[in-house]
């Protein structure tokens, strides 16, 4: 499989065993070997021969506001430190996915949980679980934007509420094509803020250029309506016209949007409706040859 989507962030890991009641463990920097270092370098040293140009002016401003050094895994703590300073957020040490209810605890108080393993070099193009590289390069840089910042908690704080009325699925769409897979509309065309794709080699290219998946205006019932994939590229991606739009959805009450989701059918990822603002209608290849792959 030659997606790069890892899965999503919240659940729980097969075997994982909770260390604390938050799940928070020690960074353990001192423990990654040469070998781990080395495969930060190779792709942190990726991405940033790719991003500029695709990823959005936000992105690029934070990652190089962080002490972030292409040569070595960062301490969290010094991360930290300059998070809090710019938008009160820390980075905290997790084994891996933890449960829904920490997840969101964590976030609703500004604490983002980041795995502290590095993959495997044969896993440099696919990751089902979100380590080290996914959550500090993908998500840390977004997190220096104010904007993110706010829209962030907000889910964390919507995600307990979601879990309360039984509608977590719905929810987790609207992170999923934000905050993990979103596109935004610069003055200077798209660009990639989503930490799945600007953590990714191969999707930071199909997302904005390939012309395969359908690019369409970001819609609130729209994207609770419809199915992610977590085993290949998106066959949508959904495009904000400015970051100002998360601000607005992190103000709004969600529960009649529920309630009217609830009564509408689901989508299918690669759905395009008569009422979306389309950006680029997407010729389906990809996904189309992939189908054709699988076992009848």
């Amino acid at each position: 499989m030659n997606s790069p989507t890892p899965a999503p962030k919240h659940g729980l890991a097969a075997g994982a065993q909770a260390p604390s009641a938050d799940w928070t463990i020690e960074q353990g920097w001192d423990r990654y070997t040469p070998a781990e270092h080395a495969t930060w370098k190779t792709l942190f040293e990726r991405q940033s021969r790719l991003l500029p140009g695709r990823a959005c002016d936000d992105f690029m401003s934070g990652l190089k506001d962080l002490p972030l050094r292409h040569d070595e895994i960062p301490h969290f703590e010094q991360l930290s430190d300059v998070l809090e300073k710019r938008t009160g957020w820390r980075i905290v040490a997790v084994p891996g996915l933890v449960p829904d209810e920490v997840f969101f605890d964590h976030l609703a108080h500004r604490r983002f949980p980041a795995g502290q393993f590095i993959r495997k070099p044969d896993q440099l193009d696919y990751l089902e679980e979100p380590d080290v590289f996914h959550d500090v390069f993908g998500h840390a840089p977004m997190l220096m934007n104010p904007v993110m910042a706010e829209f962030i908690q907000a889910y964390g704080q919507g995600g307990l509420r979601a879990q309360q009325l039984g509608v977590l699925e719905q929810l987790a769409r609207v992170y999923w094509y934000t905050v993990e897979f979103g596109l935004v509309q610069q003055s200077d065309g798209l660009r990639i803020y989503g930490a799945g794709i600007v953590s990714s080699a191969t999707e930071s290219i199909f997302a904005l250029e390939d012309a395969s998946p359908n690019r369409i205006g970001f819609d609130l019932e729209r994207v609770m309506r419809t199915r992610y994939r977590i085993d290949d590229f998106q066959e949508s991606y959904f495009v904000l016209h400015g970051l100002h739009e998360l601000l607005a959805l992190a103000q709004i009450e969600f529960k009649p949007y529920y309630e009217r989701v609830s009564a509408a059918p689901t989508l299918v990822p690669g759905d395009v409706l008569p009422t979306d603002e389309v950006f680029a209608r997407g010729s389906g290849r990809y996904h189309a040859a992939q189908r054709g792959k699988e076992p009848v």
